[in-house]
């Protein structure tokens, strides 16, 4: 049966903690003892769970079908712990388009305005810190400890819905796998699974054992299929994040841009020259644009990274356990060298590659903190394509998902790194009985092979063979779309006010 999509967030059954302060003290004394004078106030006791932290945070969605607009407003929660002086580690999706965020501890419901200080999309991790420091001073920052066994019990403790104080689950490991992070949808690395139920507004809580972290919580399945199972991101992960952001910014993670193939029929393995001892993987497709585009090929046989001996199966014995071979790539940074050995034509080589992240990949994936970039004219709205995009406008133009779906199976990226689609026309007199051109995506303009969207602000710009026309082609329609020029000028400054659109184009920063 298929289990539901995956959704970040994580929760608990609620409890109370009581510190030795809170415990009633005796109503009488016996009446031979004098009455004592008030003793002198004490400085409050701090929680061992007070750098626990919920995280309110106000939000601006978006709008990517009027990308002129400033969004849609929202708010949502989560929860942080401290791991330093003034820092506090989340969830990336907890602070997500966030415009506002404040912090409060379990026993201070005071909130404390906070920033994003570093934030990855790729991991869904992120760094807050809070205005005022002074706060959080005494408060003990929690530590890390390693990754946790299987059938072991863990904690995680945060804010989940349905209440204002801090709560608690139990759970077992029960995998330890790579798997996909549903923040961006396209990314996956290493997960700890725990038969302990995820909910919204644990987000971003430490899950602990033997009184160290050992993972943060993120995300869980939704549906009744798959109850009592959630994910948490384990140290390695957040360590590669905090390692990453040591030089004040975030690179983001490499990859080798390469798919495998296993080799485990025995026939196979013969005819691919390999000896025996479980050791090689084919190498299915490899990314012209990736860090190995220009040295690994198509029928390639991966024998090893970093002299770690890669199984027929795809996995690798790395740091005394058995992992997914992408796990060495993961523990890399942009620049760093990773050393491969390879067989061709039954010829061993061994050479070293250079890491880099893969941009194109990034395309198909949410996005987030971004302004939606468009440019309009004479009441065409043309966009650059992206994830957020096609599901905003639910495109349903057949080329348009066509390009979407093997942008990077077909390499179509090398083509057209920003396919850029005409989303919309605004109605008037200029551009009517165009409307069935919208929603597809843009080939030319007045002669312009159009690549980015910027390319669209210079070819409109440009005039053709015929300059007192706008031609636009557009993909996989049979005729293209022609504007007057004189009357497209003149309609364009009305067609903004009429639109209460203040400019006509966002290109990015």
């Amino acid at each position: 049966m298929k289990m539901r999509p995956l959704y970040p967030a994580v929760a608990a059954l609620a409890f109370s903690v009581l510190s030795p302060a809170q415990q009633a003290a005796p109503d009488t004394v016996p009446d031979s003892v004098p009455a004592a004078s008030p003793p002198a106030p004490e400085a409050p006791l701090i929680d061992e769970w007070e750098g626990i932290v919920n995280i309110d945070a106000s939000v601006l969605l978006p709008d990517y079908r009027e990308p002129w607009n400033a969004g849609q407003p929202s708010g949502g929660s989560g929860t942080g712990f401290l791991i330093g002086k003034n820092r506090f580690l989340t969830n990336a999706h907890v602070i997500s388009n966030a415009t506002k965020l404040v912090i409060r501890t379990t026993n201070d419901p005071e909130p404390h305005p906070a920033r994003v200080v570093h934030v990855a999309h790729d991991c869904d991790l992120a760094i807050l810190e809070a205005e005022d420091g002074s706060h959080f001073e005494k408060l003990k920052p929690l530590t890390f400890g390693g990754i946790p066994k299987l059938n072991t019990e863990v904690i995680a403790v945060g804010y989940p819905i349905g209440g204002d104080r801090i709560s608690v689950t139990r759970g077992v490991v029960s995998r330890i796998d790579f798997r996909p992070f549903s923040h961006t949808q396209v990314d996956s690395h290493l997960a700890i699974q725990v038969d302990a139920a995820i909910n919204p507004g644990n987000s971003g809580g430490p899950v602990i054992q033997d009184g160290k972290v050992v993972g943060v919580a993120f995300q869980g399945f939704n549906g009744r299929v798959a109850q009592n199972v959630g994910y948490i991101i384990p140290v390695p992960v957040v360590q590669r994040f905090l390692k990453d952001v040591d030089d004040g910014k975030y690179d983001h993670y490499v990859d080798l841009a390469v798919s495998d193939f296993p080799i485990e029929n025995s026939a196979q393995k013969k005819a691919m020259g390999l000896n025996g001892g479980g050791v090689g993987v084919m190498i299915a497709d490899v990314e012209p644009a990736g860090s190995a585009g220009n040295l690994l090929k198509r029928g390639d046989v991966l024998l090893s990274m970093d002299d770690n001996p890669i199984m027929n199966n795809g996995l690798i014995r790395f740091e005394g356990e058995l992992m997914d071979m992408n796990e060495v790539v993961e523990r890399k940074f942009a620049g760093d060298k990773l050393k491969l050995a390879y067989m061709r034509d039954g010829k061993k080589t061994e050479t070293e590659v250079v890491l880099k992240r893969f941009d194109p990949y990034v395309k198909l994936g949410e996005q987030y903190n971004q302004r939606p970039r468009y440019l309009v004219y004479a009441g065409l709205v043309f966009q650059p394509m992206d994830k957020n995009l096609m599901d905003a406008h639910q495109i349903a133009d057949s080329a348009a998902n066509y390009l979407f779906d093997n942008y990077l199976t077909e390499k179509l990226y090398v083509e057209r790194p920003e396919p850029v689609l005409l989303t919309s026309i605004l109605a008037d007199e200029v551009n009517t009985y165009i409307t069935p051109y919208a929603q597809s995506v843009v080939d030319e303009i007045n002669g312009v092979k159009i690549r980015s969207l910027k390319d669209v602000k210079t070819a409109l710009e440009k005039k053709g063979e015929k300059a007192d026309f706008i031609v636009i082609k557009l993909l996989e329609k049979g005729r293209p779309l022609v504007l007057k020029r004189d009357l497209a000028d003149a309609a364009h400054p009305k067609i903004m006010q009429t639109y209460n659109i203040p400019e006509d184009a966002y290109l990015g920063e």
